[in-house]
């Protein structure tokens, strides 16, 4: 079994969706911030959304030098390595470190049930806990209409002890505003041993809110991301059992 940070309490809400944005932006290292302000895009929901897949790279280059000793396995279809449940020990979560302007801090995420409320403070509600990197994966949900009490929230993943690590799960982070092109981060960065890492900060500047590129790897879990951006709380060990899965 996997062991992670966890806290505890959780309130639960109904929530509406919006409407998936065309086109895209890539949020890089060079190109690292966008405004949602400025495109008219920091009132309704905001969906953030969690996908994965293994990376092929490593099993292509076995299949290149097992081809030499068998080149009739050339004929055999390719084995697919995407989502689905065939890759039962892929386990991300998708999760959130929320400060609002009233002081409170917490986070959202799937171990200790902590799902958020959509209607309520926080204005945080995750969907639930995806198990194998379906094609629709795990969807956060932001209540921008709220957005004065919101300070600042960081969206972070965390991989399921006993599974491949982040550099053999290619992982990709969406924001789906309200209005505008849909926001991509891509986790593409090769780090064997990390088990956490703090994917994007939405900060609240004077009322202008602000999307910034975090991707940064850590070795702990949610306590070492909390130690890194300050939020102050106190964690201890949690579990995830089958219950919970």
């Amino acid at each position: 079994m996997g062991f992670f940070d966890g806290l505890l309490g959780a309130r639960l809400s109904d929530f509406d969706s919006g409407e998936a944005a065309t086109g895209s932006i890539q949020l890089s290292g060079r190109h690292h911030t966008v405004s949602l302000t400025k495109q008219g895009a920091a009132t309704g929901h905001l969906r953030v959304n969690l996908t994965w897949r293994m990376r092929t790279s490593d099993f292509d280059a076995n299949e290149r030098t097992s081809l030499f000793r068998h080149p009739f396995r050339a004929l055999k279809p390719p084995e697919v390595l995407g989502h689905g449940q065939s890759m039962v020990n892929v386990d991300l979560d998708l999760g959130c470190l929320y400060e609002l302007t009233d002081g409170t801090k917490g986070v959202v995420q799937p171990l200790g049930n902590l799902l958020g409320d959509v209607n309520a403070p926080p204005y945080i509600k995750l969907s639930g806990d995806d198990r194998f990197g379906s094609a629709s994966g795990e969807t956060m949900y932001v209540n921008l209409d709220h957005l004065d009490a919101i300070k600042r929230l960081l969206v972070f993943v965390y991989i399921y002890d006993q599974t491949p690590a982040f550099d053999r799960t290619h992982a990709i982070v969406t924001l789906y505003p309200s209005n505008g092109p849909r926001i991509e981060i891509g986790l593409d960065e090769r780090h064997p041993q990390a088990r956490s890492c703090a994917v994007v900060m939405i900060e609240n500047v004077k009322g202008e809110l602000v999307v910034r590129r975090e991707v940064k790897f850590v070795y702990g879990f949610q306590g070492e991301l909390d130690r890194l951006y300050g939020w102050g709380l106190q964690w201890g060990r949690g579990y995830k059992t089958k219950a919970d899965r």
